[in-house]
């Protein structure tokens, strides 16, 4: 089955520590942004990231890899919704290297940052 990826990195020199791996950090924040990219297929809302269920690094990501994150809606509540992103490194030959997942909350808010019931987007 081909997957479009959410988001594909190429990490560069910035995202490395000293042994040229990239920080998790790094990846925690293409994650959350992975996410908020399968909200917004979801709601036009405000809405803002409230918690990261466990994250386990599997592989390190090294400095140059293309780093493809895989996001998909995995529950709607009331006032959030859970997102599953997959992180893996496509090699060079054509085979694939799992990193890590993790599952995303979100939550509407309105402008004052309170949150607010989700309004799902039309479907066309």
């Amino acid at each position: 089955m081909i997957r479009d990826p959410a988001i594909r990195v190429l990490l560069l020199p910035k995202d490395t520590n000293s042994h040229g791996t990239i920080f998790g950090g790094v990846i925690l924040s293409y994650i959350d942004l992975a996410g908020s990219v399968a909200v917004a297929k979801v709601t036009a809302q405000r809405f803002v990231t409230v918690a990261f269920k466990e994250v386990v690094f599997k592989q390190p990501v090294r400095l140059g890899e293309v780093v493809s994150f895989y996001s998909e809606v995995v529950k709607v509540g009331n006032t959030s919704i859970k997102v599953k992103v997959d992180v893996e490194v496509n090699r060079g030959d054509g085979s694939i290297r799992e990193v890590t997942e993790a599952e995303v909350t979100f939550v509407c808010v309105n402008a004052e940052g309170k949150p607010i019931a989700v309004e799902l987007r039309k479907k066309s």
